[in-house]
């Protein structure tokens, strides 16, 4: 497993903040507040103006492996509230008209500079046909997936649900990307991650576990990615 990112992490604030436990507010929900209070990458999303800290960890990730490139073709699965996105646009120079990136999920995504955006569902039969409308018609050079099922606090629950959000983005992606094209999606690890590698490497010359250092050190967050798609 590959970790990009070394030394990279912001330096943020000094000080750490403690949260006292008030009216209203439980013991769980404390934590994660104080956690969003103290974490560098929090404050530098703010920043720069990214909607939310998961932006750094495809910066990290496409900084090393170096996928979206200029005058790509970006679809984004799963993309609220667009952090993915606003790196992607950036990478691929949408807003110079070089690259395009559309974004595609079930919730409003607020609009974002030089990004197409639908509220639909990446399973219905037409998705498609309409994102590849939406790039002009031609196939995508990747297609990013950082969707994450709703936590139900039980860790074989939540591991087999993420992984089969990627299994879902994986069979999507092979309907819209180019031969040669990167599938890029978030997973945990709980065992079964390891059996969608081998899924993906009859489709993609390269697979691999990559963990950036925006991930938080206790996560059992990973996110696969695939390259040379082969179409």
């Amino acid at each position: 497993m590959s970790r990009p990112g070394m030394g990279s992490k912001p330096t943020g604030k000094t000080l750490k903040v403690r949260v006292k436990t008030g009216k209203g507010r439980t013991a769980s929900q404390k934590i994660w507040l104080e956690r969003q209070l103290n974490d560098p990458y929090v404050h530098e999303a703010k920043r720069l103006g990214y909607r939310s800290r998961a932006a750094f960890k495809l910066i990290e990730i496409d900084d090393k492996y170096k996928f979206l490139k200029p005058g790509g073709r970006v679809v984004d699965l799963g993309a609220a509230p667009g952090g993915w996105s606003q790196v992607a646009a950036q990478r691929v120079k949408a807003e110079d008209g070089k690259g395009k990136v559309v974004a595609i999920d079930m919730h409003t995504v607020d609009p974002i500079a030089s990004v197409i955006i639908f509220k639909k569902d990446f399973y219905d039969e037409d998705a498609p046909q309409v994102l590849i409308d939406a790039l002009g018609g031609e196939k995508a050079d990747c297609v990013l997936s950082d969707m994450a099922a709703h936590a139900t606090g039980h860790k074989q629950t939540d591991h087999i649900n993420i992984v089969a959000l990627a299994e879902a983005g994986y069979d999507f992606a092979r309907s819209i990307l180019k031969p040669g094209g990167t599938y890029l999606a978030k997973v945990l690890r709980g065992g079964t991650e390891g059996q969608l590698l081998t899924l993906m490497k009859k489709d993609f010359t390269k697979v691999m576990h990559v963990k950036p250092m925006a991930s938080r050190d206790g996560s059992a967050e990973l996110f696969v990615l695939a390259i040379g798609f082969r179409g």
